[in-house]
Parts: structure tokens; sequence; C-alpha cells
């Protein structure tokens, strides 16, 4: 019997260093692996954003070949606050979301917070899937559902309720413009671009109060106009025609860092003087930042409904200037 056992083969197994090894390995290759499949995983949810903004882009279109106009970010009654709806849910019809479109009675709901179910809705075409917070915001009488795709209002100023005028962006309150207005090439005017949901922003902060006042170079030059209320809820209501809600402005170039300090933490910021349809008295100035999650810049409909990805580093000059809807400028298709 101890003769048998003697002669009995050994067991094959591995050493503690070729596991090591093995494991050192398997590391080394997910290492690598890795960042090839986040990008790819980015590659793919760019390109679903992309053709988000293909698709209003093309319900901007048939809004237009019905209208003969794009339709206005936000209408707002003349002589009183009020609580509007956005351009989004007037290109619903186009955007095969007619159900949708068809629980406004746009004969006797003038605002938003007539349809509540309506605002709580989540549709798809409005979001990015690289959006880290694409959940419901439960508010206190009502629930939202944010958006990422929100209209060029222009560089700075967006409306002065006492005397009706306006900015100069091709969507902008009361106002709806056909081809003929945009003097600057549908192909040079940006339509839409990304912005981040539940973005800090501080509205209402009652400055600038008169018209005139030029827009700030830089973020430093706005922090003399901080003040109002703070909230981190811009992009929160796709429903709602207010510029922190559904627009972005040209302001500071695509994913500027507008960093004040708030409650001790350094927080990136959007400013906006008065909420349209909040005031019959006092103008809307707003600096609303184009942001994204994809890395290096944005996605950005233009007006000729082609998507262009605008890097982080375009020229300020070139930004503003496609985002006006009559400034006249010459923009030179490689400068972006």
């Amino acid at each position: 019997m101890i003769d048998r056992i003697a002669g009995r083969r050994p067991r094959a197994g591995f050493t503690l260093i070729e596991l090591l090894v093995v494991i050192a390995i398997i590391a080394v290759l997910i290492a690598l692996l890795l960042p090839a499949v986040q990008s790819a995983r980015e590659a793919a949810r760019r390109a679903q954003c992309i053709n988000n903004l293909k698709q209003i882009g093309l319900a901007l279109h048939n809004y237009l070949s019905t209208s003969n106009v794009f339709p206005p970010v936000t209408v707002m009654p003349k002589g009183r606050t009020s609580q509007p709806w956005s351009g989004l849910v007037r290109i619903l019809p186009y955007l095969e979301q007619g159900n949708l479109y068809n629980a406004v009675n746009w004969n006797a709901q003038f605002e938003f917070t007539s349809s509540p179910t309506l605002a709580m809705t989540r549709v798809g075409a409005f979001l990015c899937p690289s959006e880290v917070q694409d959940v419901a915001r439960v508010g206190t009488s009502m629930i939202y559902y944010p958006n990422n795709y929100c209209f060029n209002q222009g560089t700075w100023f967006i409306y002065d309720p006492a005397s009706d005028t306006v900015g100069d962006g091709p969507f902008v309150p009361n106002r709806s413009f056909g081809p003929s207005a945009i003097t600057d090439g549908l192909s040079s005017t940006l339509a839409l671009s990304e912005a981040k949901a539940y973005q800090p922003n501080y509205w209402d902060t009652k400055t600038p109060s008169t018209l005139g006042v030029t827009p700030p170079l830089t973020p430093a030059d706005l922090m003399q106009y901080l003040g109002g209320t703070f909230d981190s809820n811009g992009h929160t209501e796709w429903v709602e025609g207010d510029v922190h809600e559904v627009g972005f402005t040209t302001t500071f170039t695509p994913n500027t860092k507008v960093y004040t300090a708030v409650n001790g933490q350094q927080t990136d910021i959007d400013l906006t003087s008065m909420r349209d349809g909040e005031s019959i008295t006092l103008p809307t100035y707003a600096a609303i930042t184009a942001r994204s999650y994809h890395p290096g810049g944005v996605s950005a409909l233009l007006l000729d409904g082609s998507v262009r990805s605008i890097k982080s580093t375009i020229n300020q000059a070139v930004w503003r200037s496609l985002g006006t809807r009559a400034g006249g400028e010459t923009i030179s298709g490689d400068s972006y």
C-alpha cells in the first residue's frame, strides 16, 4: 500500500507565482481594452445624440413647411405674467408625438401648469443618451421631466416686456421667423444645441434692469449680476418656455466653466436676470451656456437641418456670430 501511494503521479496544478502572472496578464488586457470599450460606447451615444438633433431638425422644417415660419420658442401674453408653453411642445406632432400635442387645448390652456401629466412625460427625442440625470424632477406642486436640446436665443439680451423688443437670436419670445428673416443664412445660424439637465443657475437677479447692456466677455464680467434665487433645476422642464429651461445663449463658448462659490463649493452656473414671463417691466438677459457630456464640445443643429460637432475651443466671436439671425457676419466654414 505504501509503495502504491509513493508511486502515484503528482496532481497537476498552478503554483502561486503562475496564478499571479495570469492575474497580472488579465489585468493588463482589461486596462488595454477598457478605454476602447468606453470609446465605442461614447461613439454610440454621440451618434444617437446627433440623430436626436437631426430628428428635431426635420420637425422644425416640417413645421416651417406647414406654417411658413419656424415655431416661436415661447408665446407670452402682454401685460401680465405667465407660465408659457415651450417651442418643444409645438414641434411634437412632427416627432410622431401627436397624442402628447393633442393633450393641450391651445384655445384655453395658455400655460403649461394646466397640463401636469404632459409636464411629467419623458420624451426620448429631447434627451441625450449621455445625460447622467435622466430622471423626473419632483417639484412642490408638479413633476417635470428634463431636456437636453435647447433653442438658440441669441447672444445675451432675450426680451423686454415693456417695449416688446427681442434679442438677436432666431428663437425669441413672441416672434416666429421665416427663412427670409435669417439673413445670415440657415447654414450659418444655430438652431439648437445641447445643454445639461439639472444645471445650477441663478434666476430673477433683477439686474441688468435697463436696455442696451452689452454682453459680458468673460465669466468674471458676469459676476456683477449675481443675485436672486439659486437652484440646480435648469433645463428640467421641457414644457416651459423660459430661456433657462429650453434655451441657450452664445454669451460664452460651449462648456465654458462659469464658476462661483455656492455654499462653499465652486459651482458652474448659468444666470438669468428675469425669467421671461415673470415680469411685465424688467427685461430678460441670460448667460445660458451650451454644455455636453461628450468630450471636447457639443453637438449642435443648424437652421438648415445639418448637425455639427462644435469644439469647446471655438473662437468666441465665431460662436456669437453663429448665434445671430441677422448680424451680417461672414463666417468661414472651417472656422468651426
